[in-house]
């Protein structure tokens, strides 16, 4: 006999399961916690089997029995319903799936990840780029489809803009995403490993550098670096170094222990150092005078580096120092990637040293650039050493005074 709405939902659970039955196969299974199941019996290939088919009262009587009838239905067309049942629910995980291991939800989850370790700059500037650029051609790809060849796409609609940095800075930033995704278990390869298919880059003519109006904000932003969560002593403290010494960035990716004397407060880079520049038998030793600022720097650093040969080794040992790029990515954190290098600190110094009064040819010296003209070179045997050491301590002290707001203003030798 046929159940009604009423023997539904008045059924009691007893102290053992039982069966309602609605007739074709369909039953109300009510279990002893009061719990009620819609369920169709039925034999397919000459197996009994057993279809779920909801819960009492989500399902009402009246559904389930539609829902037999659909089940009926396959079973005369030779399908079995459970089969079909299933299928539907693999597709549902998948789906899912795509949305959890979407290439925007992956991105977004890494920048979470990350903007506490980044200047603010540096996380909005990286987001941005994805908003405009990646999300709406991958944005809810599945990060496991991507091909390198959409990638390519991407990197050359940037690239057809001239926006070479941009580029560079976009691809940098969705390989770090598909790394991300290999590391947590949601992709198997990268795809994003596609820089020979793309233009080079047009050489610069000079090494980025900020001008002189720009350093208080930029020495500020590299405070608001050092603030920041795993920073490392020795990355900033090459920075530090290679700004107030305007060195080249070889110099002190490779300097020693050995070449300093920080009691007479000299650096002594020695012509055969590793990174110097010049063929070898032509390059010369350059001795460099230390402010009180790169003493400080140095003595605070000791600690931690002074028990090995260089002053800047690379964390994984083995005898390295710390990469070339190393200051660069300080800078990009910062937010000034494509404004400033760290050799560009040397066209700081010099421009701002310039405009403070100070001697073309010593400054010359500083930078330890060549003379170009022989016949001056065959006359010059000084390298002002000691009005170079008065330098060093006056952009060192310079550099602290506009950190703090105070207005320098230049010396201006026409105006004298």
């Amino acid at each position: 006999m046929a159940l009604t709405e009423l023997e539904v939902k008045k059924a009691k659970p007893t102290e053992k399961p039982q069966k309602l039955s609605d007739g074709g196969g369909l039953f109300l299974l009510v279990q002893v916690n009061g719990g009620k199941y819609w369920r169709m019996a039925y034999r397919f290939n000459g197996k009994q089997k057993t279809l779920a088919m909801g819960i009492y009262p989500d399902v009402s009587l009246s559904a389930a029995r539609g829902r037999r009838e659909q089940a009926r239905k396959l079973l005369a067309n030779g399908t079995d319903p459970n089969a079909i049942k299933q299928a539907a629910k693999q597709e549902d995980r998948q789906a899912a799936q795509v949305v959890a291991n979407s290439f925007e939800l992956l991105a977004t989850e890494f920048h979470t990840l990350k903007a506490p370790m980044w200047t603010a700059q540096h996380a909005k500037q990286w987001l941005g780029n994805m908003e405009k650029h990646a999300f709406p051609v991958i944005g809810q790809r599945p990060i496991t489809e991507l091909e390198p060849m959409e990638l390519v796409g991407i990197m050359r609609t940037v690239e057809a803009n001239g926006t070479f940095e941009t580029r560079d800075r976009l691809l940098q930033s969705i390989g770090a995403v598909c790394k991300y995704a290999i590391a947590t278990g949601r992709a198997k390869y990268n795809p994003a490993e596609i820089r020979m298919a793309l233009s080079d880059r047009p050489k610069e003519e000079h090494f980025a550098c900020i001008t002189t109006a720009e350093i208080p904000d930029f020495l500020r932003a590299f405070d608001d670096y050092k603030e920041l969560g795993k920073v490392s002593l020795i990355a900033s403290s090459a920075f530090s170094l290679l700004l107030l010494t305007a060195t080249r960035t070889s110099e002190v990716r490779f300097s020693k222990w050995a070449d300093f004397d920080l009691e007479a407060a000299l650096w002594v880079i020695p012509e055969e150092q590793a990174g110097r520049k010049g063929k070898k038998g032509k390059r010369k030793s350059h001795t460099v005078p230390l402010s009180e600022q790169a003493i400080a720097v140095l003595r605070a650093l000791h600690p931690l580096t002074g028990h090995g040969e260089h002053v800047f080794p690379n964390r994984n040992g083995m005898g390295r120092v710390i990469s070339e790029n190393t200051v660069g990515k300080i800078i990009e954190i910062m937010g000034y990637k494509g404004r400033q290098t760290g050799h560009g600190f040397r066209g700081m110094a010099r421009t701002t040293l310039g405009e403070m009064g100070c001697r073309r040819e010593v400054l010359e010296a500083m930078l330890s650039h060549a003379i170009e003209n022989e016949t001056e070179a065959a006359y010059v045997r000084t390298t002002y050493l000691e009005e170079r050491r008065g330098i060093m301590q006056k952009w060192a002290d310079y550099l602290d005074a506009v950190k703090a707001g105070a207005q320098v203003i230049p010396f201006n030798r026409s105006a004298a």
